[in-house]
């Protein structure tokens, strides 16, 4: 029996060409290399250059995607893009990555849930093909966290960086089973009660402004694992796979701590987890796809392993997908 299944064609990503380390942040705030690392592995991030904007990154890592999955861009009849930092209030961003890339057809639109953005538009996108709304699309996740950091504020502005990630989901008919490939299970969440743990104190129709980012990084904290443990359990359960049949721990890079603890509960060792938030800080909804493509490419990540994709964000939002690669 064969259903019809959101299949990965390729991955790409792409990082602005500015790193910013620890050193130079410590000049700049009342901080250390020795504490940002302790509290959250980061030693260095990316930073977007004068002019450079999400679409920019976005197009960068689509094209990258594209190019792996051998695919033309004519062929995309969809593009998710998953960020919390849009070029402009409207149009979404989505639409100006369709243009650059030369597509006139199809649907582009942005998805919006911080941090968790891009397993929300995994699962949306996946939705859409799975009901024959597209055939081929491109999910992105892009962001230009940069723009919005109060760079006085040492609690924040030393977690946060730059980048874009992308993937091709094509629907394709395969085995019912979990055998198949494709992508086999999402769960999503949300809790608005805890809107002022993270946010950005800004908006068009609050402020009239952009905003900073601000948070409660302790609060954050005692919420995530547990949550994005309801979420992967709901999951692997709804795809009747256990713990134990994943092959990569693929999580939102927010925190070395939080990526340790979820993986020790369900007892994941190191070498099943892919990390990349030492090198990238967090990216927000860039993090998976970003993470993603690096272990692909450096061969860890191979066609037909099982790979867990979890996230928690602004909102708080939160969610899980499991796929067969």
């Amino acid at each position: 029996m064969k259903v019809l299944r959101s299949v990965v064609r390729g991955t790409g990503s792409y990082l602005p060409a500015r790193v910013m380390t620890n050193d130079e942040l410590s000049r700049m705030v009342d901080t250390s290399d020795e504490w940002i690392v302790q509290r959250s592995g980061i030693r260095e991030r990316h930073i977007a250059a004068d002019g450079e904007v999400t679409s920019d990154l976005a197009t960068h890592a689509a094209r990258a995607a594209l190019e792996d999955a051998g695919i033309a861009p004519g062929e995309i009849d969809m593009i998710v893009l998953a960020t919390a930092t849009p070029d402009n209030t409207f149009p979404a961003t989505a639409v100006t990555v369709q243009a650059n890339l030369g597509i006139e057809h199809g649907s582009a639109f942005d998805v919006h849930a911080v941090c968790s953005g891009f397993v929300y538009a995994v699962a949306t996108a996946d939705a859409m093909l799975r009901a024959g709304n597209a055939r081929k699309a491109l999910v992105i996740g892009a962001e230009t966290f940069s723009r919005i950091l109060d760079w006085e504020d040492r609690t924040t502005c030393v977690l946060f960086g730059d980048g874009a990630g992308a993937i091709v989901l094509e629907a394709v008919e395969e085995a019912a089973n979990p055998d198949g490939r494709g992508v086999l299970s999402v769960r999503l969440r949300s809790d608005g009660r805890h809107k002022d743990k993270l946010y950005v104190d800004g908006g068009p129709s609050s402020t009239g402004t952009v905003g900073h980012l601000r948070m409660q990084g302790r609060e954050v904290f005692r919420h995530a694992v547990g949550m994005v443990s309801d979420v992967i359990d709901g999951a692997l359960s709804d795809a009747g796979m256990a713990a134990q049949d994943i092959d990569w721990f693929v999580p939102h890079q927010a925190n070395k701590r939080i990526i340790d603890a979820t993986a020790r509960k369900f007892g994941w060792p190191e070498d099943k987890v892919v990390i990349t938030v030492d090198k990238h800080g967090n990216t927000s909804a860039a993090s998976i796809p970003l993470a993603l493509d690096i272990a692909r490419r450096d061969g860890r990540v191979k066609k037909g392993q099982l790979v867990m994709l979890e996230a928690m964000g602004g909102g708080l939002t939160w969610g899980a997908a499991l796929l067969r690669w």
